[in-house]
C-alpha cells in the first residue's frame, strides 16, 4: 500500500512518545494528511521529548502530557483512537546497563499497560510498535533479515525484544492488530543532541555543529546503515495502513551503508567544521557493541511498497541546517555535555 493519503484523512490516531524525535516528525506527516492527531508524552528529562518539536503545529495536533505507565490514563486515551503509533520508550543502551530496572519498567511494563488498555477498551485499534535492530545483537551474517536469531547484547535490547513480543502475542491471541518495526539508525531534525547516550549519530552531528572533536572508538571500520527520519515516518504510516503486516516484526533500514570513519569524514566535510580522533573502546561500550550491521528490509518493502529514499549526504545537510537554525531549542550551553 504505497498510497496512504486517503487512509489517514480525519482518522483518529495516537502517538505515544509524540513529542520525541520520530514521534514529532510522524505527527507532522499525519497533520499534513488531515488526521485527528493526539500526542502523549511524559516529557521525562533527557528522554528527547521537546515541545519545540511540534512548533508550527499549534491547533493541528493535541497534546496530553502523561506517562504511558499510568493505566487509568491510557485506558481513557486509547478509547477512540483507530491507529496507535507506540513510540514511547527508553532507548539508551548505556542507561539500560546502569539502571536496568527503570529500563524494564519503561520498555516492558508500559507496553503491557498500553496493550491491555487496547484489549479492554478499544480492541479494534491497530498498534504499530517501534522496535530496534539492537535486538539481533552481534550479527552472524550481513545483511541481517528477520530470520536471524534475536540475541541482544544489552538490557535495552532484551527489554525491547520483550516489548515487541508482547505486541505480537496480543495480535495473535487477543485480536488486537499489531506489528513491530525493527528500526536501524534513524537520524534527522528534532533528534536529541544534548548528550551522547541516545546513539552516536545525533552526538556526532552535535559535535560537528559545534566544531568539536568527534571521537571514533577503535579503527572506525564498523559499518552501519542509516534511515532519515522522514523515511522512518513513512514506514510507520504504511505499517498503520497495511493489514498484511499485522502480527509481523519487520526490518526498516537504510539503502546506504557506511563505515563510522567514512561517516565522520563526510559529516565534517558537509559541516565545514569539526575534527576527528581515534580512541580505544571504553570498556562499558565495548562489551555491548554489535560490530557491523546492515539491514535487509526486503520483507517490509514487499508488504508495503516502502522505500528509503533520502541520500545520506543530503539528509546530513538538512539535519545540520535545521540545528543551525534552531540550536537553542536543543542545546543548553550552561550544561556540561556527556
Amino acid at each position: 500500500m504505497s498510497d496512504y493519503g486517503g487512509f489517514y484523512r480525519d482518522r483518529p490516531v495516537l502517538i505515544t512518545g509524540g513529542l520525541g524525535f520520530i514521534g514529532s516528525n510522524l505527527a507532522r506527516h499525519l497533520a499534513d494528511l488531515g488526521a485527528d492527531v493526539l500526542l502523549v508524552d511524559s516529557l521525562t528529562p533527557d528522554s528527547g521529548g521537546n515541545l519545540f518539536n511540534i512548533a508550527g503545529l499549534e491547533g493541528r495536533v493535541r497534546v496530553n502530557v502523561a506517562d504511558v505507565r499510568q493505566a487509568s490514563t491510557m485506558n481513557y486515551l486509547v478509547r477512540d483512537r483507530e491507529v496507535i503509533f507506540n513510540l514511547a520508550g527508553q532507548v539508551s543502551h548505556i542507561d539500560s546497563m546502569r539502571d536496568p530496572e527503570t529500563d524494564l519498567d519503561i520498555n516492558c511494563r508500559s507496553q503491557l499497560i498500553l496493550l491491555e488498555a487496547c484489549r479492554r477498551h478499544n480492541s479494534a485499534a491497530k498498534v504499530v510498535y517501534a522496535s530496534t535492530r539492537q535486538i539481533y545483537g552481534r550479527p552472524d551474517r550481513l545483511p541481517v533479515d528477520e530470520s536471524h536469531l534475536v540475541r541482544p547484547t544489552d538490557i535495552n535490547g532484551i527489554n525491547k525484544a520483550a516489548g515487541e513480543q508482547y505486541h505480537l502475542v496480543y495480535n495473535n491471541v487477543f485480536g488486537v492488530r499489531a506489528c513491530s518495526l525493527r528500526l536501524t539508525n534513524v537520524y534527522g531534525p528534532r533528534q536529541l543532541i544534548r548528550h551522547s547516550r541516545q546513539g552516536f549519530i545525533g552526538w556526532f552531528i552535535r559535535l560537528a555543529l559545534d566544531a568539536g572533536e568527534i571521537q571514533i572508538f577503535g579503527d572506525g571500520s564498523q559499518v552501519r546503515d542509516f534511515v532519515y527520519v522522514d523515511d522512518a515516518a513513512r514506514a510507520f504510516l504504511l505499517a498503520g495502513a497495511t493489514e498484511e503486516v499485522n502480527g509481523l516484526a519487520l526490518n526498516v533500514g537504510g539503502h546506504e551503508h557506511i563505515a563510522h570513519r567514512d561517516l565522520v569524514e563526510t559529516l565534517i566535510e558537509i559541516a565545514g567544521t569539526g575534527s576527528v580522533r581515534y580512541v580505544p573502546w571504553p570498556e562499558e561500550k565495548k562489551r555491548i557493541d554489535i560490530g557491523s550491521f546492515i539491514t535487509d528490509s526486503t520483507r517490509f518493502r514487499a508488504a508495503t511498497g516502502w522505500q528509503s529514499t533520502m541520500n545520506l549526504r543530503e539528509g546530513l545537510s538538512q539535519t545540520l541546517a535545521f540545528y543551525r537554525d534552531h540550536r537553542g531549542h536543543y542545546v543548553d550551553d550552561s550544561e556540561t555535555p556527556t
